[in-house]
């Protein structure tokens, strides 16, 4: 697709300390333009619904960036440890290259209830915003994916494949129809936002919007790796069980197991007559 969002000559006082031409990739532009939107809706509706300082949110937003960075990058070099581990150096080859998702995902929530817990926020009505907060951040993620060419499909000749020519993008092979799988997550991820939006206003209990975020998404997440083509993530069992499948598998029973035990705890909402 469109791999790079425009390039422009370095002006000539920067000329020496950078290249010649400064890049912008559409992929980075997209996440940060996810991540701005994100971050005005956490801020907007802590503020709103529980009295949270914008500075805290500041901080949360900081944290959430560092953890996840780092275990986008943990869970990737897991994915082909003896290259990774056993030559540590190639760690710190294309830094912005290589991140897993579900190590984004389990890192940051880790270090926000740690944060949420110091702060005396309240964690599941805080995780709740957060799961809305993840769905936009996301979903402008995998566009970004889209025009990047990663996360892409098997071969596939059908009305919604799609054809990657940049020899820039990182879907491979060049000039074949392949699955989009990058949009099928974002479609993904807008119906899981779209239901989560309806579920919130309605929630039985705190932590309910959350947990059902979680299962939504590893349910779909499960379904659209039989879609794609990028086998560098590697397999539990070769072809039939990818890793991205297997934590999907593990979140779901852990969240549904949450789920029912807060739902069987929540007070009854029994109107009275």
């Amino acid at each position: 697709m469109h791999p790079i969002l425009f390039q422009f000559k370095t002006p000539d006082f920067l000329q020496g300390f950078l290249a010649d031409t400064i890049t912008v990739y559409t992929y980075g532009a997209f996440i940060a333009f996810g991540a701005l939107l994100g971050a005005l809706y956490t801020g907007i509706r802590a503020k709103k619904e529980l009295g949270v300082p914008y500075y805290v949110i500041n901080n949360l937003l900081l944290l959430i960036l560092i953890t996840a960075f780092l275990g986008g990058k943990l869970f990737f070099y897991f994915e082909n440890p003896g290259y990774y581990f056993g030559q540590p150096a190639n760690m710190i080859k294309d830094p912005g290259k290589g991140f897993v998702f579900y190590g984004s995902l389990i890192f940051s929530v880790t270090a926000i209830i740690i944060f949420f817990k110091i702060k005396k926020i309240p964690t599941l009505k805080m995780l709740d915003i957060i799961a809305i907060t993840t769905c936009i951040v996301h979903f402008f993620g995998r566009l970004g994916c889209f025009n990047a060419g990663c996360c892409y499909g098997h071969v596939h000749e059908g009305i919604f494949s799609v054809i990657f020519t940049n020899p820039v993008c990182m879907a491979r092979p060049l000039n074949t129809p392949l699955h989009p799988t990058q949009l099928y997550s974002a479609a993904m991820i807008l119906t899981i936002f779209v239901v989560l939006m309806v579920v919130k206003n309605r929630k039985s209990f705190d932590g309910q919007v959350f947990l059902l975020y979680i299962m939504l998404y590893a349910s779909g997440r499960a379904i659209v790796e039989t879609f794609r083509g990028d086998l560098i993530r590697g397999f539990i069992v070769d072809e039939y069980l990818s890793h991205s499948q297997f934590i999907a598998a593990i979140l779901f029973i852990i969240a549904a197991i949450f789920y029912f035990q807060l739902k069987k705890n929540a007070p009854s909402r029994r109107i009275k007559t």
